[in-house]
Protein backbone atom coordinates (compact mmCIF):
# COMPACT_ATOMS: atom_id res chain seq x y z
CA UNK A 1 0.00 0.00 0.00
CA UNK A 2 1.21 3.49 -0.86
CA UNK A 3 1.25 6.25 1.77
CA UNK A 4 -1.98 8.25 1.29
CA UNK A 5 -0.14 11.49 0.52
CA UNK A 6 1.66 10.03 -2.53
CA UNK A 7 1.07 12.15 -5.63
CA UNK A 8 1.69 11.16 -9.26
CA UNK A 9 2.62 13.33 -12.24
CA UNK A 10 2.54 11.19 -15.39
CA UNK A 11 2.34 11.76 -19.11
CA UNK A 12 4.21 11.40 -22.39
CA UNK A 13 7.83 12.27 -22.92
CA UNK A 14 8.65 16.01 -23.25
CA UNK A 15 5.37 17.03 -21.60
CA UNK A 16 7.03 19.03 -18.81
CA UNK A 17 6.57 16.57 -15.96
CA UNK A 18 9.90 17.30 -14.28
CA UNK A 19 9.49 21.08 -14.26
CA UNK A 20 5.99 20.88 -12.83
CA UNK A 21 7.07 18.35 -10.21
CA UNK A 22 9.93 20.56 -9.01
CA UNK A 23 7.66 23.61 -8.78
CA UNK A 24 5.03 21.64 -6.86
CA UNK A 25 7.64 20.10 -4.55
CA UNK A 26 8.99 23.52 -3.66
CA UNK A 27 5.50 24.75 -2.90
CA UNK A 28 4.38 21.89 -0.65
CA UNK A 29 7.58 20.36 0.70
CA UNK A 30 7.79 17.37 -1.58
CA UNK A 31 10.47 14.97 -2.73
CA UNK A 32 10.54 13.56 -6.24
CA UNK A 33 10.68 9.85 -7.08
CA UNK A 34 11.61 8.86 -10.62
CA UNK A 35 9.23 6.62 -12.60
CA UNK A 36 11.06 6.72 -15.93
CA UNK A 37 12.51 3.33 -16.87
CA UNK A 38 15.62 4.78 -18.52
CA UNK A 39 16.40 7.59 -16.10
CA UNK A 40 17.03 4.86 -13.53
CA UNK A 41 20.35 4.22 -15.29
CA UNK A 42 23.65 5.98 -14.71
CA UNK A 43 25.58 7.20 -17.73
CA UNK A 44 22.69 8.19 -20.02
CA UNK A 45 21.81 11.62 -18.64
CA UNK A 46 21.48 13.42 -21.98
CA UNK A 47 19.94 10.46 -23.79
CA UNK A 48 17.15 10.07 -21.20
CA UNK A 49 16.57 13.82 -20.63
CA UNK A 50 17.39 13.35 -16.96
CA UNK A 51 16.82 16.52 -14.90
CA UNK A 52 20.01 18.55 -14.64
CA UNK A 53 21.78 19.41 -11.39
CA UNK A 54 20.37 22.94 -11.53
CA UNK A 55 16.84 21.60 -12.08
CA UNK A 56 17.24 19.28 -9.10
CA UNK A 57 18.67 21.99 -6.84
CA UNK A 58 16.75 22.49 -3.63
CA UNK A 59 14.43 19.50 -4.10
CA UNK A 60 15.47 15.95 -3.16
CA UNK A 61 15.33 13.59 -6.15
CA UNK A 62 15.34 9.81 -5.80
CA UNK A 63 16.02 6.86 -8.15
CA UNK A 64 17.84 8.83 -10.82
CA UNK A 65 20.98 7.14 -12.11
CA UNK A 66 20.89 4.36 -9.52
CA UNK A 67 21.34 1.33 -11.79
CA UNK A 68 24.44 0.33 -13.78
CA UNK A 69 23.89 0.03 -17.50
CA UNK A 70 24.47 -3.71 -17.35
CA UNK A 71 21.48 -4.29 -15.04
CA UNK A 72 18.09 -5.31 -16.36
CA UNK A 73 14.95 -3.90 -14.80
CA UNK A 74 11.23 -4.61 -14.91
CA UNK A 75 8.10 -3.51 -13.08
CA UNK A 76 8.73 -5.87 -10.19
CA UNK A 77 12.26 -4.63 -9.58
CA UNK A 78 11.14 -1.02 -9.94
CA UNK A 79 8.43 -1.61 -7.35
CA UNK A 80 11.00 -3.04 -4.94
CA UNK A 81 13.18 0.06 -5.45
CA UNK A 82 10.45 2.69 -5.28
CA UNK A 83 8.13 1.45 -2.52
CA UNK A 84 10.62 1.84 0.38
CA UNK A 85 11.76 5.23 -0.93
CA UNK A 86 8.17 6.49 -1.03
CA UNK A 87 7.47 5.16 2.46
CA UNK A 88 10.61 6.82 3.83
CA UNK A 89 9.63 10.19 2.32
CA UNK A 90 6.17 9.98 3.89
CA UNK A 91 7.70 8.97 7.23
CA UNK A 92 9.62 12.28 7.17
CA UNK A 93 6.28 14.10 6.82
CA UNK A 94 7.19 15.05 3.26
CA UNK A 95 5.12 14.46 0.11
CA UNK A 96 6.31 11.74 -2.29
CA UNK A 97 5.82 13.02 -5.85
CA UNK A 98 6.21 10.15 -8.33
CA UNK A 99 7.14 11.49 -11.76
CA UNK A 100 7.55 9.68 -15.06
CA UNK A 101 6.15 8.26 -18.23
CA UNK A 102 6.75 4.53 -17.81
CA UNK A 103 3.15 3.39 -17.50
CA UNK A 104 3.85 -0.15 -16.35
CA UNK A 105 6.18 1.05 -13.58
CA UNK A 106 3.59 3.55 -12.37
CA UNK A 107 0.91 0.88 -12.49
CA UNK A 108 3.07 -1.40 -10.35
CA UNK A 109 2.80 1.26 -7.64
CA UNK A 110 -0.84 2.27 -8.06
CA UNK A 111 -2.30 -1.22 -8.53
CA UNK A 112 0.36 -3.36 -6.91
CA UNK A 113 2.17 -6.08 -8.79
CA UNK A 114 0.13 -8.11 -11.23
CA UNK A 115 -0.53 -11.67 -10.02
CA UNK A 116 1.03 -13.05 -13.18
CA UNK A 117 3.69 -15.77 -13.14
CA UNK A 118 7.37 -14.99 -13.40
CA UNK A 119 9.24 -15.72 -16.61
CA UNK A 120 10.08 -19.35 -17.31
CA UNK A 121 13.55 -20.06 -18.71
CA UNK A 122 12.33 -23.47 -19.90
CA UNK A 123 9.50 -21.98 -21.96
CA UNK A 124 11.73 -19.22 -23.32
CA UNK A 125 14.16 -21.90 -24.52
CA UNK A 126 11.24 -23.67 -26.22
CA UNK A 127 10.06 -20.44 -27.86
CA UNK A 128 13.51 -19.98 -29.39
CA UNK A 129 12.77 -22.94 -31.69
CA UNK A 130 9.49 -21.44 -32.97
CA UNK A 131 9.05 -18.92 -35.75
CA UNK A 132 7.23 -15.66 -34.92
CA UNK A 133 4.23 -16.90 -36.89
CA UNK A 134 4.10 -20.19 -35.00
CA UNK A 135 4.15 -18.35 -31.66
CA UNK A 136 1.26 -16.15 -32.77
CA UNK A 137 -0.80 -19.17 -33.86
CA UNK A 138 -0.06 -20.96 -30.61
CA UNK A 139 -1.10 -17.89 -28.61
CA UNK A 140 -4.35 -17.33 -30.50
CA UNK A 141 -5.32 -20.97 -30.05
CA UNK A 142 -5.16 -20.45 -26.28
CA UNK A 143 -6.37 -16.85 -26.13
CA UNK A 144 -8.34 -15.58 -29.16
CA UNK A 145 -8.74 -12.16 -27.51
CA UNK A 146 -5.00 -11.69 -27.83
CA UNK A 147 -5.65 -10.64 -31.43
CA UNK A 148 -6.90 -7.31 -30.06
CA UNK A 149 -5.07 -7.07 -26.73
CA UNK A 150 -1.49 -7.99 -27.69
CA UNK A 151 0.77 -6.38 -30.27
CA UNK A 152 1.26 -9.49 -32.38
CA UNK A 153 4.08 -7.85 -34.33
CA UNK A 154 6.21 -7.62 -31.20
CA UNK A 155 7.78 -11.06 -30.50
CA UNK A 156 8.54 -10.14 -26.88
CA UNK A 157 4.88 -9.34 -26.15
CA UNK A 158 3.71 -12.49 -27.93
CA UNK A 159 6.11 -14.67 -25.96
CA UNK A 160 5.08 -13.15 -22.63
CA UNK A 161 1.36 -13.55 -23.38
CA UNK A 162 1.88 -17.15 -24.49
CA UNK A 163 3.99 -17.84 -21.43
CA UNK A 164 1.20 -16.63 -19.13
CA UNK A 165 -1.34 -18.83 -20.90
CA UNK A 166 0.83 -21.92 -20.61
CA UNK A 167 1.87 -21.36 -16.98
CA UNK A 168 -1.62 -20.55 -15.66
CA UNK A 169 -3.80 -22.60 -17.97
CA UNK A 170 -5.98 -19.53 -18.48
CA UNK A 171 -6.20 -16.84 -21.20
CA UNK A 172 -3.78 -14.08 -20.35
CA UNK A 173 -6.31 -11.46 -21.51
CA UNK A 174 -8.77 -12.55 -18.81
CA UNK A 175 -6.12 -12.42 -16.09
CA UNK A 176 -4.92 -8.98 -17.15
CA UNK A 177 -8.49 -7.68 -17.43
CA UNK A 178 -9.42 -8.69 -13.90
CA UNK A 179 -6.24 -7.02 -12.61
CA UNK A 180 -6.68 -3.81 -14.58
CA UNK A 181 -10.34 -3.35 -13.62
CA UNK A 182 -9.31 -2.49 -10.06
CA UNK A 183 -9.43 1.28 -9.65
CA UNK A 184 -7.16 2.32 -6.79
CA UNK A 185 -7.77 5.46 -4.76
CA UNK A 186 -4.70 7.51 -5.68
CA UNK A 187 -4.04 11.18 -6.35
CA UNK A 188 -2.34 12.25 -9.53
CA UNK A 189 -2.51 13.85 -12.95
CA UNK A 190 -1.67 13.03 -16.53
CA UNK A 191 -0.22 15.94 -18.48
CA UNK A 192 -1.67 16.42 -21.94
CA UNK A 193 -0.72 18.75 -24.81
CA UNK A 194 -2.13 19.47 -28.21
CA UNK A 195 -0.54 16.74 -30.35
CA UNK A 196 1.28 19.09 -32.72
CA UNK A 197 2.61 21.19 -29.84
CA UNK A 198 3.91 18.09 -28.08
CA UNK A 199 5.61 16.89 -31.25
CA UNK A 200 7.23 20.30 -31.65
CA UNK A 201 8.52 20.09 -28.07
CA UNK A 202 9.97 16.65 -28.84
CA UNK A 203 11.67 17.90 -32.01
CA UNK A 204 13.20 20.90 -30.24
CA UNK A 205 14.33 18.82 -27.27
CA UNK A 206 16.10 16.40 -29.61
CA UNK A 207 18.07 19.28 -31.11
CA UNK A 208 19.00 20.48 -27.62
CA UNK A 209 20.19 16.96 -26.72
CA UNK A 210 22.44 16.90 -29.79
CA UNK A 211 23.88 20.30 -28.80
CA UNK A 212 24.46 19.01 -25.27
CA UNK A 213 26.64 16.14 -26.49
CA UNK A 214 24.28 13.24 -27.17
CA UNK A 215 26.50 11.68 -29.87
CA UNK A 216 29.53 11.70 -27.57
CA UNK A 217 27.52 10.22 -24.70
CA UNK A 218 26.25 7.32 -26.81
CA UNK A 219 29.73 6.73 -28.25
CA UNK A 220 31.00 6.18 -24.70
CA UNK A 221 28.38 3.51 -23.88
CA UNK A 222 29.70 -0.02 -23.72
CA UNK A 223 27.89 -3.08 -22.34
CA UNK A 224 24.14 -2.51 -22.05
CA UNK A 225 21.45 -4.71 -20.53
CA UNK A 226 18.44 -5.58 -22.71
CA UNK A 227 16.48 -2.94 -20.77
CA UNK A 228 19.01 -0.11 -21.02
CA UNK A 229 19.66 -0.90 -24.67
CA UNK A 230 16.07 -0.02 -25.59
CA UNK A 231 16.54 3.70 -24.84
CA UNK A 232 15.58 5.79 -27.85
CA UNK A 233 18.63 7.30 -29.51
CA UNK A 234 21.16 4.53 -28.97
CA UNK A 235 20.45 2.65 -32.17
CA UNK A 236 20.07 5.82 -34.21
CA UNK A 237 23.32 7.41 -33.00
CA UNK A 238 25.23 4.16 -33.46
CA UNK A 239 24.08 4.08 -37.08
CA UNK A 240 25.54 7.57 -37.44
CA UNK A 241 28.79 6.59 -35.72
CA UNK A 242 29.10 3.63 -38.11
CA UNK A 243 28.80 5.99 -41.06
CA UNK A 244 25.42 4.69 -42.18
CA UNK A 245 23.47 7.88 -41.45
CA UNK A 246 24.20 11.59 -41.54
CA UNK A 247 23.70 13.68 -38.43
CA UNK A 248 20.59 15.20 -39.99
CA UNK A 249 19.15 11.74 -40.71
CA UNK A 250 19.99 10.69 -37.15
CA UNK A 251 18.20 13.67 -35.66
CA UNK A 252 15.13 13.00 -37.79
CA UNK A 253 15.14 9.31 -36.82
CA UNK A 254 15.34 10.12 -33.09
CA UNK A 255 12.58 12.67 -33.40
CA UNK A 256 10.34 10.21 -35.22
CA UNK A 257 11.01 7.37 -32.75
CA UNK A 258 10.32 9.69 -29.83
CA UNK A 259 7.06 10.91 -31.36
CA UNK A 260 5.95 7.29 -31.85
CA UNK A 261 6.86 6.54 -28.23
CA UNK A 262 4.87 9.55 -27.04
CA UNK A 263 1.87 8.33 -29.02
CA UNK A 264 2.06 4.94 -27.29
CA UNK A 265 2.33 6.64 -23.90
CA UNK A 266 -0.74 8.77 -24.62
CA UNK A 267 -2.71 5.63 -25.53
CA UNK A 268 -1.58 3.90 -22.34
CA UNK A 269 -2.43 6.76 -19.98
CA UNK A 270 -5.87 7.25 -21.49
CA UNK A 271 -6.77 3.90 -19.94
CA UNK A 272 -5.59 4.94 -16.48
CA UNK A 273 -8.85 6.31 -15.13
CA UNK A 274 -7.56 6.79 -11.58
CA UNK A 275 -5.76 9.99 -12.66
CA UNK A 276 -7.12 13.37 -13.71
CA UNK A 277 -5.98 14.94 -16.98
CA UNK A 278 -4.43 18.40 -17.06
CA UNK A 279 -4.29 20.08 -20.48
CA UNK A 280 -1.22 22.30 -20.81
CA UNK A 281 -0.55 25.31 -22.98
CA UNK A 282 1.75 28.31 -22.71
CA UNK A 283 0.79 29.38 -19.18
CA UNK A 284 3.57 29.72 -16.56
CA UNK A 285 4.35 26.63 -14.49
CA UNK A 286 3.22 28.46 -11.35
CA UNK A 287 -0.30 28.63 -12.77
CA UNK A 288 -0.45 24.84 -13.06
CA UNK A 289 0.81 24.46 -9.51
CA UNK A 290 -2.06 26.66 -8.43
CA UNK A 291 -4.48 24.47 -10.38
CA UNK A 292 -3.12 21.32 -8.75
CA UNK A 293 -3.64 22.82 -5.31
CA UNK A 294 -7.22 23.66 -6.28
CA UNK A 295 -7.93 20.22 -7.73
CA UNK A 296 -6.29 18.33 -4.87
CA UNK A 297 -6.99 19.96 -1.49
CA UNK A 298 -4.86 17.22 0.08
CA UNK A 299 -1.80 18.98 -1.40
CA UNK A 300 -2.43 22.33 0.24
CA UNK A 301 0.14 23.14 2.90
CA UNK A 302 -2.55 23.56 5.59
CA UNK A 303 -3.97 20.11 4.76
CA UNK A 304 -0.52 18.54 4.81
CA UNK A 305 0.23 20.11 8.18
CA UNK A 306 -3.02 18.72 9.56
CA UNK A 307 -2.17 15.26 8.25
CA UNK A 308 1.27 15.44 9.84
CA UNK A 309 -0.03 16.52 13.26
CA UNK A 310 -2.62 13.77 13.29
CA UNK A 311 -0.09 10.96 12.68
Amino acid sequence: MLPPNTFFIAGPTASGKSALAVALAREIGGEIVNADAFQLYAGMDILTAKPTASEMAGVPHHLYGVLPLTDSCDAQRYHSLAQPVIEAIAARSRVPIVVGGSGLYIKALTHGLSPLPAASSELRALFAHLTPGEKVIWLLQRDPEAATTVNLRNPRYVERALEICLLTGRPQSALRRSFEQDEPQVNGVILEWNRETLYDRINRRTLAMIDAGLVQEVAALRDLSPTAGKAIGIQQVREHLAGRATLEQTIAAIQQATRHYAKRQITWFRRERCFQTICLDSLPTAEYVRRLLELFPCLRPSSLSAQSSST
